[in-house]
């Protein structure tokens, strides 16, 4: 099995549901709808996500790549 690049997971990720973590415990649940070279994510049908329930629906939202800690598929 090929080795894979981080860019090929974010790409294996585009149109799937993933949870994402920030700087200071944030987390957001959605649809990842695109990224950029500074791993800038958009969203689309974001929730913010405490405790590991849903406090509040988003909607498209732009997560900065330099407060994402990690990305995981939900």
């Amino acid at each position: 099995m090929p080795e894979k690049r981080p860019f090929d997971v974010l790409n294996s990720s585009l149109n799937n549901t993933v949870v994402i973590g920030l700087k200071g415990g944030v987390e957001f649940r959605g649809v990842m709808a695109a990224y950029d070279v500074h791993m800038n994510i958009v969203l689309d049908n974001a929730e913010q996500i405490v405790n590991g329930e849903v406090k509040r629906g988003m909607g498209t939202i732009l997560l900065r790549g330099d407060s994402v800690i990690y990305i995981s598929p939900s």
